[in-house]
């Protein structure tokens, strides 16, 4: 018998998660598979109660919720064997959007779990961020922001409406109103971008914010962070290009530039700009600059 620990997110979909987590354990429960509930009333309480499971005994780790649900099974499972497992039930549901698993379809999505378990896991990347001053570190799958995306970010976590995208929109109207460009200095494998800034996205996937496009050519498996990276934009070129992010037409932007690397130091420099807001990844927040990002090729085994 396959035994497997579920972790719900109640709140996800506005509530929706509490309601797809109970079909998650019949469906599963139905088909003989053991179901360990390793939910809990905060996110930290339950991956603490995830990472104990792990070490007793997993066949697999399934998220029920959203991106920050996923953020967590992540953090759990990378670096091992055990494979995650995700039922989309957020509002914007970026990474199961990355990964091709259904989106607001219970019944498919543990079907797609069900199926991995049987045939085997789908190997992707996972990224390493931390400070460069230390070994410590946590993970993310999606993509990192610190630029005016994660300002932003931060702007719509404090929202209770609208939902997905329509959130962060809502969020950038409000942010751009004091906005300056930011000073950056971005270390690559070969190369360093240094200038006054407006967006540094460091890509794992294609998108975030809800189904916003930030990288349209970022792929999970091929080893390689696009960092796509935005000079001084004014306040009316960000509102001139922001529509375009949908469909990935910002990257043709004379100001915007998307580099490939494996390894990505950022740091703040006072003398271009502001200093950066702190950056989010996977829309979780991780802490201020300077950030050392890494990618793991293969380091994640997702049901998919």
């Amino acid at each position: 018998m396959r035994h497997v620990g579920v972790v719900v997110n109640p709140t996800a979909g506005r509530g929706r998660g509490a309601r797809v987590g109970r079909r998650v354990h019949e469906l599963l429960t139905a088909r003989g598979t053991k179901v360990e509930d390793l939910s809990a009333p905060t996110l930290a309480q339950a991956t603490d109660r995830a990472r104990a499971a792990a070490v007793r005994g997993l066949d697999a780790l399934v998220v029920v919720g959203g991106d920050g649900i996923v953020h967590l099974g992540v953090n759990v499972v990378a670096g091992t064997g055990l494979p995650l497992g995700v039922v989309a039930a957020g509002t914007g549901n970026d990474m199961a959007r990355a990964l091709g698993l259904p989106r607001g379809d219970v019944d498919a999505a543990v079907a797609v779990v069900e199926r991995a378990l049987h045939d085997g896991p789908r190997r992707v990347d996972a990224v390493r961020v931390g400070t460069p001053e230390h070994s410590a570190h946590e993970w993310y799958l999606g993509v990192l922001s610190c630029g005016i995306d994660a300002a932003v970010n931060a702007r719509a976590n404090r929202l209770t409406w609208p939902g997905g995208s329509a959130r962060y929109v809502r969020a950038l109207a409000a942010e751009l109103a004091g906005f300056r460009p930011y000073g950056y200095r971005v270390t690559l494998d070969d190369r360093t971008w240094e200038s006054p800034g407006t967006l540094v996205a460091i890509a794992n996937a294609p998108w975030f914010g809800g189904g916003l496009q930030i990288a349209p050519d970022a792929r999970m498996d091929d080893g390689l962070l696009d960092v796509v990276v935005a000079g001084p934009l004014s306040r009316r070129a960000v509102t001139g290009i922001f529509p375009g992010i949908y469909r990935g037409r910002h990257v043709h932007h004379p100001a915007v530039q998307v580099l490939r690397a494996r390894s990505v130091l950022v740091e703040p420099v006072a003398a271009h700009g502001a200093v950066p807001p702190a950056a989010f990844a996977d829309g979780e927040r991780v802490g201020p600059l300077p950030l050392r990002v890494q990618v793991d090729p293969g380091a994640l085994a997702v049901l998919a």
